[in-house]
């Protein structure tokens, strides 16, 4: 990441958790968040973020040139994103920033406070997915939050970045609202020898089968359980990562698990690393996603991939990963146990996907791309 001459914009980022995310609440957002926000500091932009209280960040006031502020948060089930992001647009709102960039539609709910107090201020927003979707917001007060953010983006939005082209038609389609597709990144990471993993979980080099993200009914976990309880395999099946206000669909899922299904919690730093780089398989059997980060982590990792086909997937890997028809537990048994009996078709998805991925998706390209969407916004 080198300095470049891009001017220096004033920014304020809103709608995640905490950056950096040092525990569970690390997802998606703040994986986006914590890339993009020092890319754009190294470009030449004054970056702040604004993060909710109670999550650990490392009690940091400042991470790699990124401005860090935090929020009163109502850490009651169902308020803490209501409240941080309300609390949070009205700081930016009065901060005189040159954008506010609201990520996720939830917060987009209060995207008419700017709107109305700084109307020559730019006022942008990533949709990381159709939120109201989730099986979590399906009903109450969640859901009709969200689906009112999504129109208030709608509304009161300079500019809309959505992550992927199903998103992006969704939103041409329902609204007639143009949006701007810039997809998520990956980087190229450091492949870890199985050392931590076998301490911790027995776990050695191509010997499990690996999912890896949040703990919640939409990423198939349901179907990834039921499909691995038919393998004739010695390989472990293991589900890594913490839940998201789902503690009992971890419960339910903990339940129909066999012996060989390892949860190991949320995890971070070498332990994720470690299994990333050591899995014989990874999966992703997602009804919905955004833009699944997870699945460019895997592949950037070197690793043979299983994913649904679901649009937003399936434009991630093109021919470069297996793909099963989404919800059948039958499609997705017989494309594991195709692999688990072909370690030369695994190899041959190993070989490919890291220069794939890390070619298709860039961060410093994305970094260049959100600068360029933040000066036609503005323009």
């Amino acid at each position: 990441m080198g300095k470049q001459k891009n001017g220096s914009l004033k920014i304020a980022m809103l709608g995640h958790k905490t950056v950096p995310a040092m525990d569970s609440s690390r997802g998606s957002i703040e994986v986006v968040v914590e890339e993009l926000a020092p890319r754009l500091v190294d470009m030449g932009c004054e970056v702040t973020c604004y993060n909710r209280t109670g999550c650990d960040n490392g009690g940091l006031s400042e991470y790699k040139g990124v401005k860090l502020i935090p929020v009163p948060t109502f850490k009651r089930k169902g308020l803490a994103a209501m409240t941080s992001s309300f609390f949070a647009t009205v700081k930016a709102t009065f901060g005189h920033y040159d954008v506010i960039h609201f990520h996720a539609e939830g917060p987009c709910f209060w995207m008419w406070i700017p709107s109305i107090f700084c109307k020559k201020r730019c006022v942008v927003a990533t949709i990381h997915g159709i939120d109201h979707r989730r099986e979590k917001w399906h009903a109450g007060l969640g859901s009709h939050y969200i689906k009112i953010g999504e129109k208030m983006a709608v509304k009161h939005a300079s500019e809309i970045i959505v992550l992927s082209k199903g998103v992006q038609e969704y939103f041409w389609k329902t609204y007639k609202r143009k949006t701007v597709f810039i997809p998520n990144g990956v980087s190229r990471p450091q492949i870890r020898e199985a050392k931590e993993i076998t301490e911790k979980f027995g776990l050695k080099k191509d010997d499990y089968i690996l999912f890896l993200g949040r703990i919640v009914p939409e990423k198939g976990l349901r179907y990834l359980v039921e499909a691995y309880g038919g393998l004739r395999t010695d390989k472990k099946l293991v589900i890594a990562g913490g839940s998201s206000d789902t503690d009992e669909f971890t419960v339910e899922l903990k339940k129909m698990a066999g012996e060989n299904v390892i949860f190991t919690g949320f995890v971070a730093g070498r332990l994720r690393e470690e299994l990333y780089s050591n899995a014989y398989v990874y999966v992703l059997p997602s009804d919905l996603e955004g833009m699944p980060l997870s699945l460019l982590e895997a592949m950037s990792y070197g690793n043979c991939c299983v994913t649904s086909d679901i649009e937003e997937c399936a434009e991630v890997v093109e021919d470069k990963a297996v793909v099963f028809q989404k919800s059948d537990v039958g499609d997705l048994r017989e494309k594991l146990q195709e692999l688990c009996g072909d370690d030369a078709a695994v190899k041959k998805y190993k070989d490919g996907a890291a220069d794939f991925i890390c070619t298709k998706y860039s961060w410093d390209e994305v970094s260049r791309k959100t600068i360029k969407f933040y000066r036609r916004a503005m323009g």
